[in-house]
């Protein structure tokens, strides 16, 4: 069932719920894009009543800023208002799993449970990246030379859309299956807000060198699950000093699984994250 939820600055977030139980906010990566966590919510509509939303700016979000963490924060605090209730368990993907991680942080009493999906970590020099762009230009395979001719111009609509399925085909383990898990997440095609995605990435990371961000999660006294998928391009090494801060988190490795362990390893996802679900918070 789809709803508006406007924010208290006036913006029109796209939102979704489905299942019943207590309820289970998504959070989508990017930033810039849209919600793409459908098959989530199918996993766990039988354990949770599921809401996913387009961040502002994306999707079938109100094209607006401002485009900052803070102003994200808000938003997911307005949709935990109009849709959840008091108090939500969140589940946040890749840049969603760092927005997730902040809202925590920011309104413990809130959230019941906190699941990190896939994220960075909260290493201050984000020495992932030069490890993502060597593992995604290996794993672009013989798709590499179209996408880097793709981003050396300026792209149509069309275009755009195909180098962003090229990229997103590296997320995957399975090279047979990846450029059809890509087309999935590119079907229907809602367009990159770019300039959401510079803003966000570049706070992101001086919020991460100026901040004792480490501190904060260990203060963060509520349950954490971090699932990673050990074929994520991203090393998941960065996120270990975010798993040492935090007092109350397990950690679950999907074999077989690459950036998004949902689609390629389901059961095991769901199985993870509804046991988790159940325990008490």
């Amino acid at each position: 069932m789809t709803a508006d939820v406007r924010t208290e600055d006036g913006c029109r977030l796209w939102a979704d719920q489905a299942g019943a139980g207590a309820p289970l906010v998504l959070c989508h990566g990017g930033p810039g894009i849209w919600d793409y966590l459908g098959p989530v919510a199918r996993l766990l509509d039988g354990q949770a009543r599921v809401i996913r939303w387009d961040q502002r700016g994306c999707g079938r979000s109100q094209r607006r800023g401002p485009y900052s963490v803070g102003r994200f924060v808000a938003d997911l605090d307005a949709v935990r208002e109009h849709l959840a209730g008091p108090r939500t368990a969140v589940l946040g993907h890749s840049w969603g799993a760092h927005l997730a991680l902040r809202y925590a942080i920011e309104h413990p009493e809130r959230v019941s449970h906190l699941i990190y999906v896939s994220g960075t970590g909260i290493d201050p020099e984000r020495g992932w990246h030069p490890h993502y762009e060597r593992n995604l230009r290996r794993r672009l395979g013989s798709h590499l030379s179209r996408w880097e001719a793709l981003g050396a111009r300026t792209l149509t609509p069309a275009e755009e859309r195909e180098r962003a399925v090229l990229q997103w085909s590296a997320d995957f383990a399975d090279p047979d299956a990846a450029m059809t898990h890509a087309e999935g997440m590119a079907t229907p095609w809602l367009g990159i807000n770019h300039d959401c995605n510079r803003a966000i990435n570049a706070e992101v990371k001086q919020e991460l060198r100026e901040s004792d961000i480490a501190a904060r999660c260990r203060a963060l006294d509520l349950p954490v699950l971090i699932i990673d998928g050990p074929e994520d391009i991203r090393p998941r090494s960065g996120v270990d000093s975010l798993e040492k801060a935090l007092p109350n988190c397990e950690r679950v490795s999907l074999a077989g699984s690459g950036h998004l362990p949902w689609v390629e390893n389901p059961q095991h996802f769901r199985r993870a994250v509804a046991a988790f679900l159940t325990s008490l918070p």
